[in-house]
């Protein structure tokens, strides 16, 4: 019935796919994006030190990679409605359990376990499946719409947040995340379908049907899938690669920034809300990046869009310790930053589509998986730094000149030719 309603109206399902799947992955990157107003307001009621609350949001971010290749053969085995909906229940499980909190462990529990298995089962690589899945055309836009409604979300629901966690505490803030998560898990389970032969459609902008590809058929199968995919993949350079530069891109984005910078902020006088005002910035101007460099994907050479993309951010990185933390010099950080902010992420597909083929999704899961292993190590090492050196200054030096060195390792990546390409279509 609902595939007919958007039929009869002349939309093809693959676009309800991408808005259905837009709005999950923005709202649970707003639950990511959730502790980065929460170190503050940590401190101040329970006397945590801040390296210990980056204990448990590091936790959360560790699991939230790992859980990508695995999740990639869920959606393979089970399908994603029931991936997806799983996803948002534990989200909103970790949330809720939250308001109850009063130990440094139930932190690590609720964000740490709980919240990073369940961002960890959507995490990049919904999007990712739903674009290859559904589009033959459009593909890199669709990836970087995706792209960007995770970033996004992280960033612009932080000034309500913080607002509301100012007067009205953080468990209030809380309240309105949980209410995001309800809405999205009312929409998956009425709208989002498997594939497009589950309703008697081809993929957007395609002729004939896509091959049928055996999955593992029982559940060790299944958990064995991303780990076979990961012994041949190992034996590439191209993967090797875009797992290091993807390590440094979760360095210099959700572990260092989304998670620290209002606290840096704080550290410098300027209030929580105007600091979160500015991550929210910098997320309108990813969104326009991230869409941006999908549509570039599509037509340039992705070796040297990621060289672009790493070495700006990592000299907007180096600038932010000078700018003086005013509202000038912060917002002029805040526009070349938030421009390659997740840019990176429609040309890593793209390459990692290239080289891999039909096992991308399972590929593309380990290389996110090193994305949040750097977020990890950022998040913790940020909040080391800040506990006994008083200041954040380092971390961010140290993140600045990683991406530097990641936009000259990425073009050693061979991307295939368009006539090798159609060769192998």
């Amino acid at each position: 019935m609902v595939p007919a309603f958007f039929a009869r109206r002349g939309i093809h399902y693959a676009w309800v796919m991408v808005a259905v799947t837009f709005l999950t992955m923005l709202v649970t990157a707003g639950a990511v994006g959730a502790p980065g107003i929460l170190i503050g307001p940590l401190e101040r009621e329970f006397g945590w030190a801040t390296a210990d609350i980056s204990s448990g949001f590091a936790i959360r971010l560790v699991l939230f990679g790992l859980m990508g290749p695995f999740a990639a053969a869920f959606m393979n085995r089970f399908g994603l409605r029931p991936v997806a909906t799983v996803a948002l229940g534990l989200i909103g499980a970790g949330v809720f359990g939250s308001f109850f909190m009063t130990r440094i462990w139930h932190l690590m529990l609720l964000w740490g376990v709980v919240v990073g298995f369940g961002t960890g089962l959507t995490a990049m690589v919904l999007g990712a499946t739903v674009a290859t899945r559904w589009f033959v055309q459009r593909r890199g836009l669709v990836v970087g719409l995706l792209t960007a409604s995770t970033a996004t979300g992280q960033l612009v629901f932080l000034p309500l947040l913080a607002q509301l966690t100012d007067t009205l505490g953080w468990r209030s803030a809380l309240s309105i995340v949980l209410a995001m998560l309800l809405v999205a898990a009312a929409a998956v389970l009425v709208l989002l379908r498997d594939r497009p032969s589950d309703i008697g459609l081809l993929p957007y902008g395609a002729s004939e049907p896509p091959p049928h590809l055996a999955h593992p058929t029982t559940f060790r199968a299944m958990l064995a899938s991303p780990l076979l995919a990961l012994r041949d993949a190992a034996k590439s350079r191209t993967f090797w690669v875009l797992f290091a530069t993807f390590f440094i891109c979760g360095a210099s984005t959700n572990g260092l920034v989304q998670t620290h910078f209002v606290s840096l902020c704080g550290d410098y006088g300027m209030a929580a809300v105007t600091a979160a005002g500015m991550l929210a910035l910098i997320g309108v101007f990813d969104f326009i990046g991230t869409v941006g460099s999908g549509w570039l994907s599509d037509r340039f050479d992705s070796r040297w869009l990621l060289f672009w993309y790493y070495g700006l951010r990592g000299l907007s990185l180096l600038y932010l310790p000078f700018s003086d933390f005013s509202f000038y010099g912060l917002s002029i950080f805040a526009v070349f930053y938030g421009l390659d902010w997740v840019a990176t992420v429609p040309p890593t597909v793209k390459l990692a589509a290239d080289k891999f083929g039909d096992r991308a999704n399972l590929v593309f899961g380990w290389i996110f998986a090193g994305h949040q292993l750097g977020a990890a190590s950022a998040a913790y090492g940020a909040g080391f730094s800040r506990t006994f050196y008083a200041t954040y200054l380092p971390a961010f030096f140290v993140a600045g000149v990683l991406c530097l060195a990641a936009a000259l390792a990425i073009v050693a990546v061979r991307e295939r030719s368009p006539r090798r390409a159609m060769a192998a279509r």
